[in-house]
């Protein structure tokens, strides 16, 4: 394959990948200027409404909108797991850079504690967690960056490892530099890439984790509509409206695969070798 095309074939994903994310945070954004129902607003004699021109996606056994339902159910959802996935991020990489750079007992520390985190299913490690925060859309940022944020710190050490013995790192050692110099200066700029790459890629994972907790109702509580608690209300209607667990179902699933999409495509565009082995 000539450089010319996969020059072309990734541009034309990354292009499709971030025109998706931002017509998706663009609506998502602007929700209350779209002419949409009052999500919460029930109408009783409406109630399982089938898709029709008054309603695009149906309604559920209260009679609201769901397709103003998915809309505005994806304020909740973006807003969790790209506020969680950047909380992560930047604790991940303070602690893991700080334990591949120092080779004493902070790396134990640090790394055991991240590996015994990591041992346990996400979804276990966030049920156990929102079961002692209490549900809340605070609790739920804060329990999946803590989830999220030792597959950072795992990240940024390796990272960290392959980068402290280059000579550029040896040479601010020899002249005393501070930690917090070499932290900024020269290894971050050498990681950020990567931290990047697998950010986006585990917003999708954020994504889940928030719509799993909702669903099983320890996540944000009604009447706030998110994507999994939508799904948990249309599992009793779902013989007979399938529409109402169908629609988040698929919003859910669309916005997990632009993001993966938009991952790949930044790994892809760093690291043309990945691409032309893959």
């Amino acid at each position: 394959m000539s450089a010319d095309s996969t020059t072309s074939r990734l541009g034309g994903l990354a292009w499709f990948s971030l025109a998706g994310l931002c017509c998706l945070i663009a609506i998502s954004l602007l929700a209350s200027l779209l002419p949409l129902a009052d999500p919460l607003r029930q109408d009783a004699f409406h109630t399982l409404a089938a898709p029709s021109l008054g309603h695009l996606l149906g309604t559920d056994g209260h009679g609201r909108d769901i397709l103003s339902r998915v809309i505005y159910g994806s304020q909740v959802s973006l807003f969790t797991s790209i506020s969680s996935i950047g909380m992560a991020a930047v604790l991940g990489t303070i602690l893991g850079i700080t334990a591949g750079y120092h080779n004493n007992w902070v790396e134990v520390v640090i790394m055991r504690v991240s590996d015994s985190l990591m041992a346990l299913p996400s979804l276990i490690l966030g049920i156990a967690i929102m079961a002692i925060l209490g549900p809340g859309l605070d609790k739920v940022i804060f329990c999946i960056a803590f989830v999220m944020t030792p597959r950072f710190i795992r990240i940024a050490y390796g990272a960290t490892m392959v980068v402290r013995p280059q000579e550029f790192i040896e040479a601010a050692r020899a002249i005393s530099a501070p930690f917090g110099r070499i932290f900024r200066v020269h290894i971050l700029p050498n990681i950020v890439s990567e931290i990047s790459v697998v950010a986006a890629l585990w917003v999708g994972t954020a994504i889940q984790i928030e719509a799993s907790l909702s669903f099983i109702g320890i996540g944000v509580p009604p009447p706030s509509p998110t994507w999994g608690n939508m799904i948990r209300e249309g599992l009793d209607y779902l013989s007979m409206a399938p529409w109402i667990a169908l629609a988040p179902s698929v919003a859910i699933f669309c916005t997990i695969i632009l993001f993966n999409l938009a991952g790949d495509s930044i790994r892809d565009i760093i690291d043309p070798k990945h691409y032309r082995r893959a």
